[in-house]
């Protein structure tokens, strides 16, 4: 079994909590928007990192984290990319491989809204955490913690940090 911590959109602002609430994680996956290299590097000396680049982060971070990141995580085939999109609404830069060669973990980030939403036409589940940074109109900063056991995604859980102005 793999424990994942999984945050996007800190846009520079790392919250203290997110290492208590990842304290007991295998890895942590970071979907973009990093904000600095700086930031990266205190998840990645904490935990196993995995991430990719988002839209507001600068060469530095595009040197060592890439746009697509496809990876096995025990039996399940992830796909972790910034700008996705959602089933029914993914981005037209993935849309096309999404239906070709679907992967069984679809995450994003970018929009700062939480969703967990099946596609049931594809067999895949996708996953944004929302946005733990403070940078963006959400009202409240989250972050999701879940297992990966085998080929089985579960035990999800929505962590609230707190509202966007600590």
């Amino acid at each position: 079994m793999t424990r994942i911590g999984l945050i996007s959109d800190t846009h520079s602002y790392l919250d203290d909590a997110v290492f208590k609430h990842f304290e007991n994680c295998d890895e942590i996956w970071h979907a973009g928007d990093f904000g600095t290299l700086e930031l990266a590097n205190k998840l990645a000396a904490f935990k196993p990192l995995k991430g990719v680049y988002g839209n507001i982060d600068g060469k530095d971070v595009r040197m060592i984290y890439p746009e697509n990141l496809r990876f096995n995580c025990e039996g399940v085939d992830v796909w972790m990319t910034h700008i996705g999109g959602y089933p029914g609404k993914y981005s037209p830069a993935v849309k096309k491989e999404i239906y070709l060669n679907s992967p069984k973990l679809f995450i994003s980030g970018h929009s700062h809204i939480l969703k967990v939403m099946p596609d049931k036409t594809i067999g895949c589940l996708h996953l944004n955490p929302g946005a733990a940074g403070q940078q963006g109109w959400h009202k409240v900063r989250t972050l999701m913690r879940f297992n990966i056991d085998g080929d089985k995604i579960q035990d999800l859980q929505v962590i609230e940090l707190a509202g966007r102005w600590v």
